[in-house]
């Protein structure tokens, strides 16, 4: 065994192995080095029944699906091994109009990245499968391109493909401990001997909680224990066969939550039941291999029936085996795929609930970013940092057995799961809770989404149409538009960057001149490598060598790792985290000037306070650091505070607000309102997969000010042509649906681009969309159409901020807010 490597990768799993492929195939296949355990596939690959499923709601592990079936479909030409790729097509049923919605959105967001989706009648269902039900049936989905694989197979001949370009692989050898050396290279300690290499790739599946914590990370994975039945052979099964017939699609039942196959002449039912139970809390054993649980059939029966009464063939034969293996989940379901959060050349390749399905494509990815420097898609949505230090043993527990149960549920754009909530509150959360708020949560953090009004139930009402909460988020639109609004946002990420060596460092890491006296704010991008946007953060000058950055709350832990990332390691620059520390109340609407002027001596006129400011100031009793900036395009102020103090600062706010209209607004407000500026959204707008000028960030972005990270890729990418450009759209003939996000947008009948977010913009009373188009269109005036859960709308390309274009109201100029 070698001594010493470029990348070791931890894990013999296909996850695994696929890491070490790609890597491989990236010219690093004689400097890379796969340990295993015990033998390749022994831990939950073994098992897994080999399904790909493209469907998936994401845009970003739809894109990883996608290449992991068309990189399957070339492996055994490529390699020899045959890896037994049976493309019968998927067939997803529906019961409702619910869940055909969520397939109409499913499929807007596949034809984005090109995958093929195919929408049948009960009838044409029937053809594909004649031993299914159909009377009872709303339609289904048929993908041509999916179907299963043995996973096994997969697996070795990846495996034959990494030896080809001359990487190593040493099974039965167990890692033992992992320790980074000063100079920052690993030491991986063997019972085989010791490893120093440059990168390490823990894709250990199961074990992934004990691998993290021999380099002091606390991943969120849990495995989920999940059955499956082998059935004994069926006479009509083994009679198509004989004649010659195509095999059937592998067959899901949505709204019954399993899917159905065919395995040697029988079936393969997978149900996905709840009260599924995680497994392995404080890790397998280390001698485990091949390891199955008791079955628990009972768990299963409402499946098993479902199954029954939708292919009645299913019950006419006997059950060969039950399959109960462990498989790993994440709270939110999705892999984490990444670097490591404050640790140099970490990566994760963990939590693949569909490991499958997804390994092809993020060994892909993982190779690009630690061979490149960067991914070549946005990998946001399996970012392992989208987790916080929130989400502990406990936490996990809770949710990872919830995410299993929900697999098969509808996937609502607006839905907010309740296990392991509330956990993360403001002080004011009760004082919200009793004003009628509906919260969400992002990071953790309890967040009001909208407030339950004129006697509507205090709950949701999740659709991928305008529901019951329309109607209230119209209400609270309204009266900050015409007199004041308060919202909560405690929940943004906060730090502090100071030193010597600070403003240095930050004119380096942003691509916005900084602001340059004390008290003045500016909005600032943090590229990657490749001049797409990675980070956003509004940051304050507070002293000549001190700056406070604000960024959005879900990212706290992707931003502020990405911020260490860079700093210099010479103590010349202190981080210091003040998330926790610090509350924010949001004070916007026409009135916010005469509310806060009543409960402060501070001067709050244009003149002495102007806009993108920022001053200390003292509310009623309470100290507030005031920054004059809002996300809704209206005069305010966030009034960020020690936390101790929040209950004060909300109860004098509103002891002096009633005359004024003073009412609390919540998130699916505030998203309405920032539509209407065409305000951006990391991770939807803004991208890694977009420039910085693609998404139309030009005034925030100067090239003249001095080299920046990306700012050489940027500039490549300007003079090269830009392919896209983000663009709002006023959408016509829109009924009771909007657009969400991801929905294809076309010109003459051709996918031109995608809408990164939509919504109803109730201040210019239109149905807006941003979205990204080929640079060639992006002219006001041009029209293009928009998919609407299966319907297409006219839209038109317009300017920004169609809501007060010139930002009067929010500078309080020419008498917008009398």
């Amino acid at each position: 065994m070698k001594n010493r490597a470029k990348v070791v990768i931890i894990g013999g799993g296909v996850v695994g192995v696929s890491s070490l492929y790609h890597l491989a195939r990236k010219g690093w296949g004689e400097h890379c080095v796969l340990l295993e355990k015990a033998e390749l596939t022994s831990g939950s690959t073994w098992h897994a029944a080999g399904l790909l499923p493209l469907f998936n709601m994401s845009y970003s592990v739809g894109q990883i699906h996608k290449y992991s079936v068309e990189l399957y479909q070339q492996l055994e030409q490529e390699t020899g091994q045959d890896v037994g790729f049976r493309q019968v097509g998927n067939l997803r049923l529906a019961m409702n109009d619910d869940r055909m919605d969520e397939y109409h959105q499913y499929a807007a967001t596949a034809r984005t990245i090109g995958v093929e989706v195919h929408f049948l009648t009960p009838d044409e269902v029937g053809q594909l499968w004649p031993m299914c039900r159909t009377d009872d049936l709303v339609g289904a989905i048929f993908h041509p391109q999916d179907g299963y694989i043995q996973p096994a197979d997969l697996t070795q001949a990846l495996a034959r493909g990494a030896r080809d370009h001359g990487a190593q692989i040493h099974r039965h050898t167990r890692v033992l401990a992992i320790e980074q050396a000063t100079s920052g290279a690993w030491l991986v300690h063997t019972d085989k001997g010791d490893i120093t290499c440059d990168h390490v790739i823990s894709a250990t599946g199961n074990y992934a909680r004990q691998t993290g914590a021999m380099v002091g990370l606390d991943l969120p994975v849990i495995p989920v224990e999940h059955q499956f039945l082998v059935m004994e052979p069926h006479p009509e099964l083994v009679a198509r066969r004989e004649r010659g017939e195509p095999e059937m699609p592998v067959l899901r039942e949505s709204d019954g939550s399993w899917y159905l196959r065919e395995e040697n002449g029988g079936f393969i039912l997978g149900p996905y039941e709840k009260g599924a139970p995680v497994c392995y809390v404080d890790g397998p054993d280390p001698e485990a291999e091949y390891e199955l649980f008791q079955e628990d059939i009972e768990r299963l029966e409402p499946h098993i029936e479902a199954a029954m009464a939708r292919v009645p063939a299913f019950g006419e034969v006997g059950l060969k085996q039950v399959y109960n293996g462990a498989i790993a989940y994440t709270p939110d379901g999705g892999p984490i795929v990444g670097p490591a959060w404050n640790i140099d050349n970490f990566w994760l390749n963990e939590g693949h609930s569909f490991g499958i399905t997804a390994a092809g494509g993020a060994g892909w990815q993982l190779a690009e970013w630690i061979v490149e420097g960067e991914p070549t898609i946005d990998m946001l949505g399996v970012d392992p940092r989208r987790f916080g230090d929130y989400a502990t043993k406990g936490y996990l527990i809770e949710k990872n057995e919830e995410a299993y149960a929900n697999v098969f549920t509808i996937h609502y754009p607006d839905e907010e799961r309740p296990a392991g909530r509330p956990l993360r509150t403001a002080p004011c959360y009760e004082r919200l809770q009793q004003m009628g708020a509906v919260f969400g949560q992002k990071f953790g953090w309890e967040r009001a989404n909208f407030f339950a009004v004129d006697g509507m139930p205090q709950e949701d009402d999740w659709s991928f149409r305008r529901s019951r909460w329309f109607e209230a988020v119209r209400k609270e639109v309204a009266n900050t538009t015409r007199n004041v609004g308060l919202l909560d946002m405690t929940a943004f990420a906060k730090c502090r960057i100071a030193g010597p060596g600070a403003e240095a460092f930050l004119n380096r890491f942003v691509a916005n001149t900084l602001p340059s006296r004390q008290g003045r704010i500016a909005l600032c991008h943090a590229l990657n490598q490749n001049g797409g946007i990675h980070s956003e953060f509004t940051i304050q000058r507070e002293a000549e060598d001190a700056f406070y950055l604000v960024s959005a709350g879900a990212l706290q832990r992707l931003d502020h790792d990405y911020i260490r990332r860079y700093m210099p390691r010479d103590g010349s620059v202190r981080f210091t985290p003040l998330t926790a520390a610090i509350g924010v109340l949001v004070l916007a609407g026409p009135r916010a000037r005469a509310l806060l002027q009543r409960i402060t001596a501070a001067d709050l006129s244009n003149e002495a306070f102007p806009w993108l400011s920022a001053r200390n100031i003292v509310v009623g009793m309470a100290p507030v650091n005031a920054m004059r900036v809002n996300y809704v395009g209206e005069l305010g102020w966030e009034l960020h505070h020690p936390i101790e103090y929040q209950n004060h600062i909300f109860d004098t706010l509103f002891a002096h607000g009633s005359d004024l209209g003073l009412k609390p607004f919540g998130i699916r407000a505030m998203d309405s309102m920032r539509l209407e500026k065409s305000y951006r959204m990391v991770g939807t707008e803004m991208s890694i997969e977009y420039s910085a000028y693609e998404s139309a960030m030009d005034r925030f972005i100067k090239p003249d000010k001095g080299d920046f990270i990306g700012r050489q890729a940027l500039l490549e990418r300007q003079e090269n042509g830009l392919n896209s450009r983000l663009v709002t759209l006023e959408v016509r003939g829109v009924e009771d649906a909007d657009a969400l996000g991801n929905n294809a947008l076309y010109k003459d009948d051709e996918v031109v681009g995608r809408a990164t977010g939509g919504g109803f913009g109730f201040r210019v009373d239109k149905s807006l969309a941003l979205g990204m188009v080929s640079t060639d269109l992006a002219v006001h005036g041009n029209e293009v159409e928009i998919e609407i859960l299966g319907r297409r709308c006219a839209a038109t390309i317009i300017p920004d901020s169609p809501f007060d274009p010139r930002n009067k109201r929010l500078r309080d100029v020419d008498g917008a807010n009398d």
